[in-house]
């Protein structure tokens, strides 16, 4: 007997770290047949300016309490959070009710991290859900471990730089190695209860499942190593035409994204470079680099005398990061840049080398890519990828702080010559070139991501969740 079409609805933490990869996994959900609907908030929603426009996907918004932005509660991050739980239980509830009403039922209920009231309310509709987790399943172990039964062997770990933690299924690491949370909890207070409250959710689930944002490739032995839970992977989740060859013409990456329109003069310049010679410079959408740190990247670039491409960006709440102290030399030498597209900036012939924070979607860019990497973790689970990068794919080099916790100018022109000349360059570059071939196929049809996919959506469908 046929079953009918399912009908997952997603609904994200409204940041487009989160919201970037969990659209490129509906697309993914719909060309195995099913049909999508993206939940996101009012304010997350009001900012998309592209949306991909793909048969089975479709668009709708609710109250989160943050129809304003987060800026009017940053100041107190528990407020926020508790406001997202009281408006977003209720109006997903109502959404999914009109749904059901309209003859649109819901299959199965994914949601990402900070979302637990989403599996609350999953739970009380009797509708399956699932964890969508979009860090290394790696950082999900040694959070799960961290809270059962390791939280003392974790914490001494910072007390020694040269000690370490061994922890089930996952090799040993230390304090350098680990998110930055489980190392120094003062900084970021509410996020370790947050990831607290989130694996007790899972837990109470008779089958929990968690869809991670990795392929069995990339990590096999951090996939197994939690017992309570099903770890299936899923990723790389990003755009087709980035992993494969051909645009598939719902991407957005290419001229623009789903938060940003695109100025392509950056493609331009990088059309002028030779083949590989250029550094590209980005960390992220969050984090602000001090003055004294950006002055000593812009050191470091000058140094490594090859042309550079940098993202100095402006953040969500008015605050820029300092660009009036680059030399005119500097600038000069690279192009410097307010925003890019960064899956069309490292797909280019010309990019040679990335200097990343290391967030997961950016370490996951850059296997993908093949393009080797200066990591530069600045907190929460990029100290982890850098780990990741550094040792267990070898396709980068980690840099080292000063007392003062800065990264030196000499420091990054030195990991800079070693990932673009050399031997070691030319080992690195041969990584990159097979973990792209990896991430590839585990995305095609028979691949490891592909068949695992195929398998969710059939247990789903079947009831067996």
């Amino acid at each position: 007997m046929a079953h009918p079409e399912p009908h997952f609805l997603i609904i994200t933490f409204p940041a487009q770290g989160h919201i970037n990869p969990a659209i490129q996994f509906a697309k993914r959900l719909i060309h195995a047949g099913a049909t999508v609907s993206f939940a996101t908030g009012v304010y997350a929603r009001r900012r998309m300016s592209m949306l991909p426009k793909l048969k089975g996907l479709s668009f709708v918004t609710f109250s989160d309490g943050l129809d304003d932005g987060f800026i009017a509660k940053v100041h107190d991050p528990s407020v926020l959070m508790s406001d997202m739980k009281r408006c977003g239980s209720q109006t997903l509830r109502e959404l999914i009710l009109s749904m059901a009403n309209e003859g649109r039922p819901v299959t199965c209920l994914i949601y990402s991290l900070g979302l637990t009231w989403a599996a609350d309310v999953a739970r009380d509709l009797h509708l399956p859900s699932a964890f969508f987790w979009n860090q290394p399943a790696t950082v999900l172990g040694i959070y799960y471990y961290y809270f059962n039964g390791y939280e003392d062997a974790i914490r001494n770990t910072s007390k020694d730089p040269s000690s370490f933690v061994q922890l089930p299924g996952l090799p040993p690491y230390t304090a350098r190695d680990l998110p930055s949370f489980v190392v120094d909890s003062s900084a970021y207070s509410f996020v370790l209860p947050m990831f607290q409250e989130q694996l007790e959710d899972i837990s109470k689930e008779e089958n929990p499942i968690v869809l991670v944002n990795t392929f069995d490739a990339l990590e096999p032995e951090a996939l197994k190593a939690i017992d309570r839970f099903k770890l299936i992977a899923v990723g790389p989740s990003m755009p087709s035409a980035f992993i494969e060859d051909g645009t598939d013409p719902s991407d957005t990456c290419f001229g623009g994204d789903l938060f940003q329109n695109s100025n392509n003069d950056y493609v331009e310049w990088l059309n002028s470079q030779d083949i590989s010679s250029v550094i590209y410079v980005s960390f992220g959408s969050i984090f602000v680099l001090s003055k004294q740190q950006i002055e000593e990247i812009a050191k470091g670039l000058l140094k490594s005398d090859r042309p550079f491409l940098w993202v100095i960006r402006a953040k969500e709440d008015g605050r820029e990061e300092d660009i009036e102290s680059i030399t005119e030399d500097v600038q000069l030498k690279g192009k410097i840049v307010r925003w890019c597209s960064q899956v069309e900036v490292l797909k280019h012939p010309s990019v040679g080398c990335f200097l990343t924070h290391c967030g997961w979607n950016s370490s996951l860019e850059s296997l993908v890519s093949g393009v080797p990497v200066v990591a530069f973790p600045q907190c929460s689970d990029q100290w982890t990828n850098a780990k990741l990068i550094e040792d267990a794919c070898r396709t980068g080099v980690r840099v080292s702080v000063n007392n003062e916790g800065i990264v030196e100018g000499e420091e990054i022109t030195r990991c800079l010559d070693l990932v673009m000349g050399g031997e070691r360059g030319i080992e690195l570059r041969q990584n990159a070139k097979k973990w792209k071939d990896l991430a590839g196929q585990a995305v095609k049809e028979g691949g490891s991501s592909y068949i695992n996919l195929n398998d969710f959506m059939r247990e789903v469908q079947h009831g067996c969740h």
